[in-house]
């Protein structure tokens, strides 16, 4: 499985870690197809460090505090499996503490910075295509659509 993060500054294909965090990936499919992140801000943007979206008060219109939202339920952390390694591209679940993620997610610009999260937060995708497009995103730059390809 792989998806197309289409943003205003150009696209970038992922691939999943279907085999080791089955569950996560589920979740990221479903809410994708749904169009949960469609038109949802990059809202926290830390150059050499990550870029974070998902969170629907992001969205132009929402009322939320901006960071702090989700789909309205909580999903278990998946930290057993083979790439549970935080490098350049890698696309892993935000939380607010062990099995509280839902639908923000970040990706790392590099490995410099993102060792201490290896073990804590799921690491269920790595950018395949486009990954220059990690160093061009903003805060406030826009995930137009999330396309699946099965």
């Amino acid at each position: 499985m792989e998806a197309i993060i289409k943003t205003n500054k150009g696209n970038m294909k992922v691939d999943f870690f279907e085999k080791d965090a089955p569950k996560t990936v589920e979740n990221f499919i479903k809410l994708a197809k749904e169009g949960y992140y469609n038109d949802l801000k990059w809202h926290r943007v830390i150059p050499n460090f990550v870029i974070q979206g998902g969170c629907p008060n992001s969205k132009t219109g929402s009322n939320g505090h901006v960071g702090a939202g989700g789909p309205g339920y909580t999903i278990d952390c998946e930290l057993d499996g083979e790439n549970q390694y935080h490098e350049r591209g890698i696309l892993s679940m935000a939380h607010a503490g062990r099995n509280t993620g839902g639908s923000q997610f970040f990706i790392c610009h590099s490995r410099d910075n993102t060792a201490h999260l290896d073990g804590n937060h799921t690491c269920f995708a790595k950018v395949s295509e486009g990954v220059d497009i990690i160093d061009e995103i903003r805060e406030g730059d826009s995930i137009d659509t999330i396309e699946i390809i099965e």
